[in-house]
């Protein structure tokens, strides 16, 4: 009884959604055995090359992830050393997950968070006992979820206080981030990235300009920055003026009222606009490849470019790359709706 109620409240709740449901369910019927038929049934799981170009056509060749799985993920890292990489990746997403879970919302965090920095850094790198790898050869999954990280985490708070200035009453301090936002939010990221990794060095005396992973970094953060302050001041303009008059009346200060007051009920507000901001910064990591810094995708064009026989089964890998960002995607997606009611239970 309860499954029909489902269906009927889901499914066919009203005559668009029956419409719907039925539009649906053809496409399914019509498009789906053909492509589980490319998909499984005629595809080629091994690495052999001759069967893939046999089956070119009709069939998918996922062996082509099984050839060149290690250039994808880890770039053009050297390949006896690749253990480090994917070490420093477990650690990352380790903590990550940790951080997630309120049971490890502790004191310890902070200081766990500056310890795996550390070590990740010392692993990608090299030196005190391994071979100095440059940022140049870093690349594919540890890349991606390097950037996203240090892009999340240094963008975020910058954005708080970018959103405060500009709701500031001080005429200098809300001009400048008013200026800072509409200029940043005016041009693209991409442009962002070419004057970090170009424009910039032309500015700063020869061999003193600091590595281009160093300034691309600060390129996204600054410019996640100024979309996340926008989102956060929608958040600001939604607290009743009301709570502020009320802080102001038992003697609280201005950061005080933002941090015990206006913060806690402003961000929980925005947090869907948040997580959605946080999940194209992600997949805006892709773009660094234009400065050739080859994350997921570049790795990818890297792996199949250089070697003719596998060159012709790039759907397949983009299929898995664009299946590693799912995943990670909707990780975010779910947690978001944890914390939203969290922030919102009673």
């Amino acid at each position: 009884m309860k499954k029909k109620s489902w269906i009927r409240k889901n499914l066919f709740a009203n005559a668009w959604s029956s419409l719907a449901t039925i539009v649906f369910a053809v496409l399914v019927v019509a498009y789906l055995p053909g492509l589980l038929n490319w998909m499984v049934v005629q595809a080629v799981f091994g690495p052999n090359v001759d069967a893939c170009q046999a089956a070119r056509g009709t069939g998918a060749c996922w062996g082509v992830i099984a050839e060149k799985w290690r250039l994808i993920v880890f770039g053009r890292y050297p390949h006896l050393e690749q253990w480090r990489p994917a070490l420093a990746t477990v650690l990352l997403l380790g903590l990550l997950f940790a951080s997630c879970v309120r049971k490890f919302w502790t004191l310890w965090l902070v200081p766990a968070w500056i310890v795996v920095w550390v070590v990740f850094f010392w692993l990608m790198h090299g030196g005190l006992g391994l071979s100095v790898v440059p940022t140049d050869q870093w690349g594919g999954l540890p890349l991606t979820i390097m950037l996203s990280t240090i892009a999340i985490a240094g963008a975020f708070p910058l954005s708080i206080f970018v959103a405060l200035g500009r709701r500031s009453k001080l005429p200098a301090i809300r001009t400048l981030c008013t200026v800072y936002i509409e200029l940043v939010r005016g041009v693209p990221l991409v442009s962002i990235l070419f004057m970090a990794s170009f424009l910039f060095p032309l500015f700063m005396p020869v061999g003193k300009s600091p590595d281009v992973l160093i300034r691309v970094i600060v390129g996204l953060i600054l410019f996640w920055a100024a979309y996340l302050a926008e989102t956060v001041r929608g958040g600001l303009q939604a607290i009743p003026k009301g709570q502020l008059e009320a802080a102001a009346s038992v003697g609280l200060g201005y950061w005080q009222t933002q941090r015990k007051v206006v913060l806690p009920q402003a961000l929980a507000i925005v947090v869907p606009a948040v997580v959605n901001t946080f999940i194209a910064i992600f997949k805006d990591t892709s773009l660094v490849t234009i400065v050739s810094l080859y994350e997921l995708t570049g790795a990818l064009s890297i792996a199949l470019n250089s070697d003719a026989n596998w060159r012709p089964f790039k759907i397949e890998g983009y299929l898995f790359i664009a299946a590693l960002y799912f995943t990670f995607c909707f990780a975010m997606s779910r947690y978001s709706l944890w914390v939203e009611k969290q922030v919102h239970h009673g």
